[in-house]
């Protein structure tokens, strides 16, 4: 036998299987995602992206106006959608596999950073990595699309390049840094805000080499983001480097009303789409003229500029509070998916930020003293927070935060062993003394009802948009009885009733809502439709008409009324309210066989 020809096994590396663990993980998850009602977008941020997309295929690129929202995800899924048609599936498919290296490169971070000193820094690596692979809303921004999984990846990837290097960058690695970075913020623009961890790696190299590398840098940024800047300066017109919806998030953020989380100012809907086009509509109607989306982001800033100015101290212990948000146990996730998901079963059960921020503050003070490179995470993860100040936090915003969080995690939790095994009890108390304060900081209440009802309301909206009433009945009633008085809330619990087929309850809440929010055109229409359905059309009629006051842009309420006025006998204004509705969307079969029937009338 000729055992020359015997190949040896394969070795494969631990990062390799980590990878494989993980992507399996996440793909298990997507599988289960394409059998639950949320794997096509019909509403939120992941329908505003998808429907652009969508737009840019349909040969839209542009608007001839300044972008009022970041376009690179948006283009990204363009792509995608061009290549095998409009599937959700594959964009998933990628970020899975995107996130699947994000716990390679939190194991390499953990063995690189902690390698120096301590035997077991594979260990904090890997338990890191298995911490990411289970980590909740990690498993969710996987999965949908939206381009978080995308700017986290590019946020490690870049402090593994700084990391893993014993001297500066070089001239090429600074442009290409700059680039990334630049291209990434298209999509996530707080991604800018690493720029000074890369100008701190480059300003180790010599004076001549230092300058040429940051204009390097330069170089690279406005590269990257030329796909804004040059379209918004060139074609549109308007002096916006990225998108003018800065403005309108900086308001939101800096307002007599803001709590550090996207609390919408009265006058703004929530949706990105919804908020948007409110935004817009504020500032031209406050300025008595149209706008250019420049001008709009403007009169936004000036607007929290001006509160920040008259308010100091409240501004000062609002920068507090978002502080506090930051690093708290409470989840404010705006999409509200991620509780979604782990009822729907789509999700494993896992960690949450609350933990995994309770176990990481002691070991980053600890890794601070004992690791010096492990101060380029702690500057990453400081860099992240402020660039959250000036606007607010949620659950996917801090999310890039997270791979740090988790390796200082298993740094104290791998430190405490070792001391506890060798029986040093004097590192072991001063361990558990910092994690019982950290233990307070992160779990200290939040006291807003309206918070702790946010997550309620928006699963059981999404619940009823799907059909499963009864779990809408649980979580609507939950978040009714944190805010009894919120509008949303009962109308929200008028139409469950209206689909259980309680007319009359239905009413009430619709009747309640419009008490909270008279201008809710929404709860008018949702009235005239059970008035119609009751056969009394002048009623019908009325709230009909109510509702295009408050919102003349609706073809369906404009349809709807001129049905309502045909039953009564106004032919006349039946036959505008049509042709409004025409003009707003086009040529819908029910509005022509309505106007069809209107003539024949007349």
């Amino acid at each position: 036998m000729n055992t020359s020809k015997i190949r040896a096994p394969i070795q494969l590396s631990t990062p390799v299987y980590i990878f494989a663990g993980v992507l399996l993980l996440r793909l298990i998850v997507l599988a289960r995602l394409t059998a639950s009602p949320f794997l096509l977008p019909t509403r939120g941020d992941m329908h505003f992206y998808s429907k652009w997309a969508r737009h840019i295929l349909a040969g839209h690129f542009a608007d001839g106006l300044a972008f009022y929202g970041l376009p690179g995800y948006a283009w990204l899924l363009a792509f995608f959608y061009k290549c095998i048609g409009f599937n959700p599936f594959v964009p998933a498919f990628i970020q899975a596999a995107l996130d699947a290296g994000t716990a390679v490169l939190i194991y390499k971070i953990g063995v690189r950073v902690f390698g120096g000193r301590l035997r077991f820094a594979h260990a904090i690596g890997l338990l890191a990595a298995l911490g990411w692979a289970f980590f909740v809303p990690a498993q969710t921004y996987a999965a949908i699309l939206m381009p978080t999984a995308w700017v986290v990846f590019v946020f490690w990837f870049v402090v593994w390049e700084i990391v893993r290097r014993s001297d500066a960058p070089g001239k090429t690695a600074a442009f290409l840094f700059g680039l990334v970075i630049g291209m990434t913020a298209t999509a996530v623009a707080t991604i800018l805000f690493l720029l000074p961890l890369v100008a701190g790696a480059i300003w180790r190299s010599a004076r001549p080499a230092r300058l040429a590398s940051l204009g390097l840098l330069a170089a690279g940024i406005i590269a990257g983001t030329s796909p804004c800047w040059m379209h918004n300066y060139f074609i549109a017109h308007d002096p916006v480097v990225l998108s003018a919806h800065s403005g309108i998030n900086f308001w939101i953020g800096n307002n007599p009303t803001a709590n550090g989380y996207p609390r919408f100012p009265p006058g703004l809907r929530a949706g990105q789409a919804a908020m948007l086009q409110d935004s817009i509509d504020a500032a031209e109607n406050a300025a008595g003229h149209s706008l250019r989306r420049g001008e709009v982001s403007r009169y936004w800033s000036a607007q929290a500029r001006d509160y920040i100015v008259h308010h100091p101290v409240a501004w000062l212990k609002l920068l507090a509070l978002k502080c506090r948000n930051f690093c708290n146990a409470f989840q404010y996730d705006d999409l509200s998916v991620i509780t979604g998901l782990r009822e729907e079963g789509v999700t494993f059960p896992g960690l949450y930020f609350g933990l995994v921020a309770t176990f990481a503050l002691p070991g980053l003070l600890l890794a601070w003293k004992i690791e010096p490179l492990s101060r380029w995470i702690t500057a990453a993860l400081v860099l992240h927070a402020l660039a959250l100040l000036p606007v607010f936090t949620t659950e996917r915003y801090r999310l890039p935060v997270v791979p740090g969080l988790l390796l200082f995690a298993a740094f104290g939790l791998v430190l405490f062993w070792q001391n506890l095994s060798a029986l040093r009890l004097r590192p072991v108390l001063s361990y558990a003394a910092l994690l019982l304060v950290s233990v307070m900081f992160v779990s200290s209440p939040q006291r807003d009802p309206s918070l702790w009802a946010l997550d309620a309301y928006n699963s059981g909206r999404q619940a009823l948009e799907s059909g499963n009433l009864r779990l809408a009945e649980t979580k609507l009633q939950q978040a009714h009885s944190y805010v009894p008085t919120n509008a949303e809330t009962n109308f929200a619990l008028g139409n469950l009733r209206f689909a259980q087929g309680d007319r009359a309850a239905a009413r009430a809440f619709y009747l309640t809502t419009l008490e909270l929010d008279p201008g809710n055109d929404r709860a008018l229409t949702n009235l005239g439709i059970i008035a119609e359905d009751e056969n009394q059309p002048a009623a019908a009629a009325t709230f009909f008409r109510l509702a295009c006051t408050q919102q003349s842009g609706n073809a369906k309420t404009h349809y709807l009324l001129a049905k309502a006025l045909l039953a009564i006998g106004d032919k006349r204004n039946s036959a505008l309210e049509i042709q409004r509705a025409i003009t707003l969307r086009g040529n819908e079969p029910e509005f022509l066989a309505l106007r069809s029937q209107i003539e024949q009338a007349q």
